[in-house]
């Protein structure tokens, strides 16, 4: 009988509380393992501030071939206060998302029960939407530069890229999940129109262009402010969520706070088209799954961290990969967690047990 080929996941833990919270992802995902359809081989990498403190290397070249070569990355944190802002989180995330063309980021807000809102008289029933954000455009990209720097007449600009390619793509992708939900059949698109009218009259016209497509699914355009007021003050009017690099960034953790803190929210950074348009021939890597948060250093190897998103992350990653007998399974079992309602502080989105032994409780009810 010929040997199973497993899926091969590229395990990236990085800084912080990275190794902390992808240590209870792997110990879930080992305990679930006899759901899989076929078992996990994991790869992992040193990536990240500590190494860049000795050698300056970010992510090497053969790290990369082994990351493309994956079917999966599982990724904790980047970032290090010892490190200049923004050289691991250029060198090793952003690299990953724009060399394997990962355009779509998914991040769930969903509220579960037993979990804590800052949001009065808000429930589980009021919060649950997802947000879709375009991934490889906007601010990102990095294009643009700085003329006499550190001077009175120092000029900083930041290209906006928005491309007709990217927008309708990412627009395509909001507007399948929006149905395959099954939920309000509704679709917000988040902008600045009025005041960025170049940029963002392109996504105004394409989402009005892309909408005619689905007759079905009622859709709304509006205001990045207006849309973070409305994430706060009627979370409910919100079922799917499409909007730009920078907006998606920002709003996504405005969702993560109304939806039971950032310890409990995940993302996929995905790539979801049929023949998609990378640098590599053969095997490419189509996903990358992570918490949204960061890498927490001022509570770094003292076991207080959160893991949930964490596991919840490694379940996205499950499903990418079509597992989704055993995706569904930790779902349950961090939902029944939650609601067993002994991993939090009271009124609080803070542990009231260890890392190990919120990831050993979920693991219980597997």
């Amino acid at each position: 009988m010929a040997k199973i080929q497993a899926h091969r996941i590229s395990v990236i833990a990085g800084d912080g509380i990275g190794p902390e919270v992808i240590r209870e992802g792997l110990k879930v995902l080992n305990k679930v393992s006899k759901k899989l359809k076929r078992p996990l081989e994991f790869e992992h990498l040193e990536v990240g501030a500590a190494r860049w403190l000795r050698t300056k290397e970010t992510l090497t070249e053969k790290e990369m071939e082994t990351i493309i070569a994956s079917d999966a990355v599982y990724l904790g944190a980047v970032g290090d206060p010892k490190v200049p802002p923004g050289i691991l989180e250029r060198d090793v995330l952003l690299k990953i998302r724009f060399e394997l063309d990962l355009y779509i980021n998914l991040r769930p807000c969903v509220l579960l029960e037993g979990a804590f809102t800052p949001l009065k008289n808000k429930g589980s029933s009021d919060i649950n939407f997802i947000v879709v954000r375009e991934n490889s455009e906007s601010v990102y990209t990095g294009l643009g530069g700085v003329f006499k720097r550190g001077t009175p007449d120092e000029v900083a600009i930041q290209e906006d890229i928005n491309t007709r390619k990217g927008v309708d793509r990412i627009l395509d992708y909001a507007f399948e999940v929006c149905e395959a939900r099954k939920n309000k059949n509704q679709i917000t698109m988040v902008d600045k129109a009025n005041v960025l009218t170049h940029a963002h009259g392109l996504w105004r016209r394409a989402f009005e262009e892309m909408g005619k497509s689905y007759p079905r699914i009622k859709r709304n355009a509006t205001y990045v402010d207006a849309a973070a007021m409305d994430f706060v003050r009627r979370p409910e009017m919100f079922d799917v969520v499409v909007t730009n690099n920078i907006f998606g960034d920002i709003l996504t953790d405005l969702g993560a706070i109304i939806s039971g803190g950032l310890g409990l929210a995940a993302s996929a950074n995905i790539n979801d088209l049929p023949s998609p348009d990378l640098p590599k021939k053969g095997q490419v890597c189509r996903g990358l799954f992570e918490p949204i948060h960061g890498s927490a250093p001022d509570i770094a190897g003292r076991n207080l961290a959160n893991p949930i998103a964490a596991i919840m992350a490694a379940k996205m990653m499950l499903d990418h990969l079509s597992e989704t007998e055993a995706a569904s399974a930790i779902d349950k079992a961090v939902r029944k967690t939650v609601a067993g309602g002994k991993i939090f502080k009271k009124d609080s989105p803070d542990l009231a047990v260890s890392t190990h032994e919120a990831g050993d409780q979920v693991c219980s009810y597997l």
